[in-house]
């Protein structure tokens, strides 16, 4: 978009200018307008956003744009005008045969817009203000008014139509934008005017005339949108009418391509002209339609235009005859080439299809490489390494452009693989149909990423753009050195480019993107590649000549590479560091890297004796800073000079006893040092007491043949060395060679042995170097199996597999106790069980011996444990339990008690015992801490069977009541000393105790403790009409002792605890007829269940009669429901065969019974006949209502329900109680066996034995 009328006003001068004055609201106008249009779109690289917003230059109002097309010539060739661009026009730059300059994006882009906007004044007449409101308006002004106005209007219209005129030469929009004040927006005449304007002009109708006032920055901003808003569609038809005129070019121009003459001449022929080919023509109008679909903001359009572009260019290329190397329009066609490769990649990476972008780029580079072999510039020529750095530059740059934008970077970590998804798959391939897509996606990605497709972040390219710039430079460099290459293409121009310079600008820029893009894992500071680009920075810098610069980045590396092992990285590092270190004169950095490179080696290039002469030639011709003081180089990060290794020939000794050890020192294979001053070889143990073994070089040479030299070093102890003080061998390792030292030593303490460091000491001169070395280290990390010399001739060695052979063990002695255990299995619940623990000293020396006990818990339910020692009792530990000093042979004996309750099953009892060396010289004196740590423990695992002494059942019977029950409204109810058992009755509860153990038993007493409570009490009980001296002495297993007790029950709760328990006192009976401790065994009476009646009927009568005497007989119907009363008549229905004559009620109502209340009838029976003789049948019927359930019915009314009748002679509802002993009244009655409920329903009358 052109915008003209805009222009910047002239500043003033200072003294013109009036410090009071208003600024000019249509100055203020422009400046906002001008800062609105040109905020909207910036020119950048990366535009993916399809806004309607236009790139707007501000022009002058009266500009020309560049001819359309150039006239004919007097030459009939030319008789059509073309463009002054055009290959057909002898003017252009691309006459004959050029495909397209840069100065046709050039034209489209700041030179032609597509819309035109121009901004002008509307003429406003000066405003005549009125002396007074009621004066009329003057008629001849207001005609000159109108004059005037006409007249400038006319003018605008003049101007408008003549840049109407040049822009439809051009077929663009031109819209024109009228600034006017508020006050003549508001004049009638407005519309007219604009009208005038509008037809004089020829503008269009639609979106070609507005009209702007002065107003603010927000309104202005919604001004420019809708501006832009107006004039996106006729832009979009400007750029799409090019299009159709550049296709229908080149429709024609392909259907006259059989008839196209191509009158090819010699390639080096001078002076003949050789037109545009059909190639050419196709690859010019697909790059213009691509180019005005990209104005366009089509996308996919214009990547399919650009693609047809490259692969017709691509054609041309490998044609000599269209395209000769080295020449011109050869050169422009590259360019070209490489600048659709890059708008492809765009257009890939708008759309996020990284690898398309990535493919077409890499396809690019490996295609023109082909060629460029063909065209005599390959990878042996620095043209070809410079186009490759280009291209990959170029890509680093777009990338970097979209990320700081919209573009996002794929992600290529692994993708892990559905297991659920193909474990249902194979199991039930039927029914996964629908999921085989999915499953064949995971198994694709499973194979992995190919590198050609995924996108890596700028970092990367930038980095291959400065690997390539190094090939540029490294063919450059040969190129110069070669002759005759001076007259070669573009080599002038390659001797004036700084290659240094800007292949560390590209290592730069990747490593800051690399670091960017990597993050960093815990144990790992920085990636490998980025290291990698730093020590190429590095590099670059020592190539540069800056070696302080090279030396910063190898020192932070060399850290890293260090810590992780990165041998084969670091040894180049360390060459070119030591080179800078050369330049700079450190001589004692040099010393040390130089030692620090003999644990690296040397290439395959180099002589063994390198390292070596470097070194010596530095010792001998300088000195160090101190003389005086022993310079350390510390290699513990770094690969060791010597192979080295410690072997102990056993894994674990005593205290006092003599360990073998050998120590093996190799030299490396690859690197000589020979020739290495080595003085002194010291050896320093982790046993601070060990003297330090020192061995000095003797100097004499060793003829021996064998690459192995043993040296003895004796026995080595706290007292002293039994080797020589001065022990001398030869320190001359030759390549490959090993010394061997070897000799005892022993430790009067429990400790590790182990041997910490070993020093070797390099003299030379008034250098005095110091190389601590690892006892176990290994060149190159690679652990190998220790070996034992077992002899030097023959040469033999014993693989030692054992792990830590590098260390040794030295223990105290164990102490040799006996434990004994002694007891008579098994126990029994609520016994005392003797166990009786017997430790014996049967070491040499005095020991002191502790104990700790440990019941483990048992899995028995309710089950409490106890033990008791001494005076400690405990349900767990008890610890530190004291046998004192035991002298040799000596044994002490302690009794532990176990006490067991609950249920039966094993305890296990854990039983340490400690012992330690007792010093009895002085009590008081404090042990050190070797004498601490020798102790001795002794495990052992106790296991005591417990069963059951004695077994105890309790059988329950419930009577009711026979006395006559108190009324509701007697007084004596109300005394504090009252018991109600009439409506519970009373309860038998007989005891039956069984010797249920292995064990005969000794029953000493049997006694039951009342604890009655408020809803029963004990009565009366067999156990108290016994003495102890009653009880039988034995009771051997299956006897059996039994007990009465009766209890009376009062009404309140259905569940009573029991009111006693029974305390049963015994003692086991060993085979030898001896006696153990009295146990106590604790067993609870059982709960008891209250007897539930409603409405019963309770018969008395004598069990005997008298022939012919009268027998009375009485029935109690007692009411005992809570709430309900009851009506109720009695029936008796003699029989002829009875033997009774019955006098009394035959069949009669008995009154009402309230709840709670009872009702007597008496009967009196004649006996006619002798023997046992029934009773005569009675029936009591009650007559109230009952609502009862009936299955699969429902609820009904019955009515004349029978009672039930008992006979309390007879009265008995019986159950049984398996006891456990020691459990408590709520726990009386869980084993209880509910009372059977037929015998409690039916009627069982007994009978009455008649005499004479």
């Amino acid at each position: 978009m052109f915008v003209a009328g805009l222009d910047a006003p002239s500043p003033q001068s200072p003294i013109d200018a009036a410090p009071t004055r208003l600024p000019d609201p249509f100055t203020l106008l422009t400046a906002r307008l001008r800062e609105a249009l040109l905020s909207q779109r910036k020119v950048s690289i990366w535009q993916p956003d399809k806004n309607k917003s236009f790139q707007v230059l501000l022009v002058d109002k009266d500009i020309r744009f560049p001819p359309r097309k150039i006239g004919p010539q007097d030459d009939s060739q030319h008789a059509v005008p073309h463009s002054p661009l055009s290959p057909l026009t002898p003017s252009s730059p691309l006459y004959p045969d050029g495909l397209i300059a840069p100065i046709w994006i050039r034209k489209h882009t700041t030179l032609v817009p597509s819309v035109f906007v121009l901004f002008l004044r509307l003429f406003e007449f000066p405003l005549h203000n009125l002396r007074s409101p009621l004066d009329a308006p003057d008629p001849d002004r207001e005609k000159d008014r109108e004059q005037e106005e006409r007249k400038r209007d006319g003018e605008l219209a003049s101007y408008v139509a003549s840049r109407k005129k040049s822009t439809n030469e051009r077929n663009m929009k031109l819209t024109v934008v009228l600034m006017a004040s508020r006050r003549m927006l508001d004049d009638p005449a407005l519309d007219a005017r604009l009208t005038f304007i509008r037809k004089q002009s020829g503008l269009d109708a639609r979106a070609a005339l507005f009209v702007l006032s002065p107003v603010s920055s927000s309104e202005l901003g919604d001004f420019v949108q809708s501006l832009q808003q107006a004039l996106y569609e006729p832009a979009v038809e400007y750029y799409t009418s090019h299009s159709k005129r550049v296709r229908r070019k080149r429709n024609r121009h392909t259907q006259a391509v059989s008839s196209y003459s191509n009158p090819l001449s010699p390639v080096g022929h001078p002076g003949t002209i050789r037109p545009l080919r059909p190639e050419g023509w196709t690859v010019r109008y697909e790059y213009k339609m691509a180019c005005f679909a990209e104005f366009r903001g089509e996308d996919e359009v214009a990547l399919k235009h650009y693609q047809d572009a490259y692969e017709v260019l691509a054609v041309m290329f490998g044609s000599m005859s269209i395209l000769p190397p080295r020449t011109k329009r050869w050169a422009e066609a590259k360019v070209l080439a490489d600048c659709i490769n890059i708008k492809i990649t765009k257009l890939y990476l708008y759309n996020n299809e990284h690898s398309l972008a990535l493919s077409h780029h890499t396809t690019h580079i490996r295609k023109f490489g082909d060629l460029s072999r063909g065209w005599g510039i390959g990878e042996e020529t620095f043209e070809y390494w410079s186009w490759v750095a280009r291209q990959y530059r170029i890509l680093a740059e777009l990338l970097e452009q979209g990320t700081h934008s919209t573009l996002s970077l794929p992600s290529h970590r692994p993708v892990a693989y559905n297991t659920a998804l193909y474990t249902s798959t194979a199991q039930n391939p039927s029914s996964s149909r629908g999921s085989t897509p999915a499953l064949e996606t995971d198994a694709l990605r499973s194979l992995g990423l190919n590198p050609s497709y995924a996108l890596q972040h700028p970092g990367f390219y930038y980095y291959m753009a400065a690997r390539c710039t190094e090939m540029r430079r490294e063919r450059f460099l040969i190129a110069l050195d070669a002759e005759g290459v001076s007259n070669s293409p573009g080599f002038a121009n390659e001797k004036k480019v700084d290659h240094l310079v800007i292949i560390l600008e590209l290592y730069t820029k990747s490593y800051e993107l690399f670091k960017k893009y990597t993050p960093s894992s815990q144990g790992q500071s920085q990636a490998r590649l980025t290291l990698w680009i730093a020590y190429r920075i590095g590099q670059t810098y020592f190539d540069s000549g800056k070696f302080d610069m090279a030396i910063r980045f190898f020192e932070r590396i060399a850290k890293t590479y260090r810590r992780e092992n990165w041998d084969p990285m670091l040894r180049p590092l360390l060459t070119t560091w030591y080179a800078c270190v050369q330049q700079l004169g450190d001589v004692e950095l040099s010393v040390r890297l130089l030692i620090e490179m003999l644990g690296h080696g040397v290439d395959e290039s180099e002589e063994p004796e390198t390292l070596q002469d470097d070194l010596l030639a530095v010792l001998k011709s300088t000195v160090p800073s101190s003389p005086d003081e022993p310079f350390i180089i510390d290699l513990s990060g770094s690969q060791p000079i010597f192979d080295s290794n410690v072997v102990f020939w056993t894994h674990e000794v005593k205290v006092g006893q003599p360990v073998a050890f050998q120590v093996s020192i190799t030299a490396p294979s690859d690197v000589a040092i020979c020739e290495l001053p080595f003085m002194s070889l010291s050896i320093r143990f982790s046993d601070d007491t060990l003297p330090l073994v020192l061995l000095q070089h003797s100097g004499a040479e060793i003829d021996e043949p064998s690459k192995v030299t043993h040296i003895n070093l004796g026995h080595i102890s706290k007292t002293g060395t039994d080797v020589p003080p001065t022990l001398k061998t030869n320190l001359r390792w030759k390549q490959d060679s090993t010394l061997v030292l070897s000799g005892t030593f022993s430790s009067e303490v429990p400790t590790t042995l182990k041997i910490e460091e070993l020093l070797l000491t390099l003299t030379e001169g008034t250098w005095n170097i110091q190389i601590p070395m690892d006892p176990c280290s290994y060149r190159h990390k690679i652990l190998p199996t220790s070996k034992w010399l077992a002899s030097l001739k023959p040469l033999k060695f014993i693989n030692v597999k054992r792990e830590n052979s590098s260390s040794m063990i030295v223990r105290h002695r164990s102490h040799n106790v006996l434990l004994s255990l002694t007891h008579h299995s098994p126990a029994c619940i609520d016994e005392v069980y003797p166990i009786s623990i017997e430790v014996t000293n049967a070491d040499n020396r005095e020991l002191e011996v502790t104990m700790d006990i440990l019941l483990q818990p048992t899995e028995v339910d309710d089950a409490v444990n106890s033990i008791t020692l001494d005076d400690e009792q405990s349900s767990g530990l008890i610890k530190g339990i004291s046998f004192g000093v035991l002298m040799p042979g000596v044994s002490s004996i302690k009794t532990l008690n176990l006490f067991n309750t609950g249920g039966a099953g094993d305890r296990m009892i854990d039983i340490s015992i400690q012992s330690r060396v007792s010093s009895r010289d002085d009590p008081k004196e404090d042990l050190s801490k070797s004498d601490m740590e020798d102790v001795s423990e002794i495990l052992q695992t106790l296991t005591v069977p417990t069963v059951k002494a004695l077994k105890v059942t309790y059988d329950v019977a419930y009577r009711r009541h026979l006395d006559e029950r108190l009324g509701l409204a007697d007084l004596r109810r109300f005394e504090e000393d009252f018991w109600d058992d009439g409506e519970a009755g009373e309860a038998l509860v007989t005891l039956r105790l069984e010797c249920a153990g292995p064990w005969a038993l000794e029953l000493q007493k049997v006694t039951l403790e009342r604890q009655n409570n408020d809803g029963a009490k004990v009565l009366e009980t067999s156990t108290d009409m016994f003495d102890e001296a009653d009880f039988s002495s034995e009771y051997v297993p299956g006897d059996e002792f039994s007990g009465l007790c009766r209890i009376s029950l009062q009404g309140g709760e259905q569940y009573i605890p029991g009111p006693g328990t029974y305390l049963v006192q015994w003692c086991r009976i060993h085979d030898d007829g001896t006696r153990g401790s009295t146990s106590t065994s604790v067993f609870p009476l059982p709960s008891l269940r209250l007897p539930t009646d409603g409405l019963v009927g309770l018969l008395q009568i004598s069990p005997v009669a008298r022939l012919h005497q009268a027998l009375p007989l009485t029935l109690r119907i007692c009411n005992n429901h809570p709430t309900r009363s009851a009506t109720c008549t009695v029936h008796v229905e003699p029989d002829p065969s009875d033997g009774f004559v019955i006098a009394g009620l035959r069949s009669g109502r008995v009154p009402i019974l309230l709840p709670g209340t009872e009702e007597k009838i008496l009967w009196n029976l004649i006996p006619i006949e002798c023997g046992y003789i029934k009773l005569p049948k009675i029936k009591v019927v009650d007559h109230r209502k009952l609502i009862i359930n009936v299955q699969g019915i429902g609820e009904s009314e019955v009515e004349g329900q029978a009672v039930k009748i008992v006979d309390v002679r007879l009265d008995r509802r019986r159950e049984s109680v398996i006891a456990e002993s020691n459990e408590t009244e709520q726990e009386g009655g869980k084993n209880t066996r509910p009372p059977d409920p037929e015998n409690d329903s039916e009627e069982i009358w007994g009978t009455v034995l008649v005499l004479p």
